[in-house]
Parts: structure tokens; C-alpha cells; sequence
């Protein structure tokens, strides 16, 4: 259920409709056989420090899903903004079961609901 509780809806929210940002891209590269550092862009109205950290989540839980594992478990997260752009440099292991620690992602729930709420996963 951690992975769900980092994947929270974004502020910005008024009456029904919430603000969204502008899902600038991804990249990923693996580090080691089970590391991996996800770099994510986001800009525009509803963008910043959590919007970025949610999409560069979004981003691991469906690469943990495409390398075959199920789990992901959050490291560290770098954000900064410059010029409007908001940049999430964050690293996550990925594992066939759940891993130790407090972060842990449960992938695919957490791909679910990221498709949910709009956020790119790829």
C-alpha cells in the first residue's frame, strides 16, 4: 500500500476538475541488475515537486512491470526546477518479490492507478 500512498492525486485540484501538468518525458537507465534511475520532466499549471516525483513513480512501476518484476522500492529522489520545468532524478530497485523497507511499490497497483489519474507511465 506504500506505493498508493506516494501516488496520491497531485494539488492544484478546484471543484471536480484537477489542474494537470504537462508530461515532458522520460528517460531510463539501468544502473545495475536491479537498480534503475528514472529522469522525469514535467512543466506547466499543476507542475511541480510532487507532479514530478508521482511521474518519475509512474515511470518506475511500469519499467519494473516490463523487466518482468512486480515490485519497486523507492532509493532516493533529486527534484529542481528551472525555467518553468520541473525534473525528478530519482533511483528505485526492482524486485520479483516484495522488497524490505517502508517504500516498497507494488507495480502493476501502482501502474493502475497512475492510468487512472492521468499520469503517463511510459
Amino acid at each position: 500500500m506504500a506505493g498508493l500512498a506516494a501516488c496520491t492525486p497531485t494539488g492544484g485540484a478546484q471543484g471536480d476538475s484537477a489542474v494537470k501538468p504537462d508530461y515532458r518525458g522520460t528517460e531510463t537507465r539501468l544502473l545495475d541488475s536491479d537498480l534503475v534511475e528514472i529522469r522525469a520532466r514535467v512543466s506547466g499549471e499543476g507542475a511541480g515537486e510532487k507532479a514530478a516525483t508521482d511521474y518519475a513513480q509512474c515511470a518506475a512501476a511500469q519499467y519494473a512491470l516490463v523487466r518482468g518484476y512486480g515490485f519497486a522500492r523507492h532509493v532516493r529522489t533529486n527534484v529542481t526546477e528551472e525555467g518553468g520545468i520541473w525534473r525528478a532524478d530519482a533511483v528505485y530497485t526492482i524486485s520479483p518479490a516484495l522488497p524490505q523497507g517502508l517504500k516498497t511499490i507494488d507495480a502493476e497497483v501502482t501502474v493502475a492507478d497512475c492510468k487512472d489519474r492521468g499520469i503517463p507511465t511510459v
